[in-house]
């Protein structure tokens, strides 16, 4: 949920140019609606919904305007048909370097419970279409728990993740110290949210957060890549997977299980499920609808 310490970004690198998935989206998304963001569409077939955060002097940081617009993106593609996956980045120096702690200084306890602080920073997590995460650069604070509320994420070779909010006298708020003790386990979570101390691409990878690091000039490309597999399956039987495992955080194995088993009989009242199976043993491409 915090940002990088002051100190810390002062002494950041400069700006490194942006592989050509982030110019192409800056270039088609002039005149855009949003202010913190870019939104377009990528891959052969423009399947893939794709939003860059756009706040770069800032690193990217999380305030409440860009959140807003990020939810509204994300309702867009919901809503889209056409679009079956989305992939999440920022710039080649920061996914994003934490909340704007400018707009949270002068905050008070009464304000933050009356108003329930954060709420709608969780929208990511209820998306129905899978997300993937493009990370490169410093995923910290608010960066890496909206990471965290991505399905997958890929690395960049030179990202780092971090809850540093402990250095700023307060404690993650956006689902840090739940989703990272669930990816990473206790003692490397319970590390992290205690010193601040930072994880590099490799170590998050052996450690069960990110699913694959690529370097960094790659990192947006792959993603996308992902997200065009994903996207060539049924949307409804992809929205059924991804809530049956989801389910694997929150139920015991029994319910577990039970989740499973009632999503894996649905799949039977659906005509893509009927339409896959007739296509394996015909031994062609299935041409899935998304009924």
């Amino acid at each position: 949920m915090a940002a990088l310490c002051r100190a810390a970004v002062a002494s950041l690198c400069a700006p490194r140019t942006l592989p050509s998935a982030l110019a192409a989206v800056r270039a088609s998304s002039a005149g855009a609606q949003y202010q913190h963001i870019l939104v377009g569409k990528k891959g052969e077939k423009e399947n893939v919904g794709f939003i860059q955060l756009n706040r770069t002097k800032a690193l990217n940081a999380l305030c409440d305007a860009l959140m807003r617009e990020l939810g509204q993106a994300l309702d867009e593609f919901e809503n889209d048909p056409a679009v079956g996956a989305i992939v999440l980045t920022g710039s080649e120096k920061a996914f994003a370097a934490g909340a704007d702690i400018k707009e949270m200084e002068s905050k008070t306890f009464q304000e933050c419970y009356a108003g329930n602080f954060l709420s709608h920073w969780n929208r990511v997590a209820t998306a129905k279409k899978p997300v993937i995460a493009a990370v490169n650069g410093y995923a910290l604070g608010g960066g890496c728990e909206l990471a965290m509320m991505c399905d997958i994420i890929y690395a960049g070779d030179k990202a780092q993740f971090g809850q540093p909010e402990i250095l700023l006298g307060t404690i993650p708020g956006a689902g840090g110290t739940q989703r990272l003790t669930r990816a990473v386990g206790k003692s490397l979570a319970m590390e992290m949210v205690l010193t601040g101390d930072r994880i590099s691409a490799q170590e998050a990878k052996a450690n069960g957060l990110v699913s694959k690091v690529y370097p960094a000039s790659q990192v947006v490309d792959e993603a996308i890549r992902c997200g065009e597999k994903i996207a060539s399956n049924s949307k409804l039987i992809t929205a059924m997977a991804k809530e049956a495992v989801n389910g694997a955080f929150e139920l015991t194995l029994a319910e577990g299980n039970r989740l499973e088993k009632h999503l894996f009989h649905a799949t039977f009242s659906t005509i893509d499920r009927k339409e896959g199976m007739s296509a394996f043993v015909a031994k062609r491409k299935a041409n899935f609808t998304d009924q």
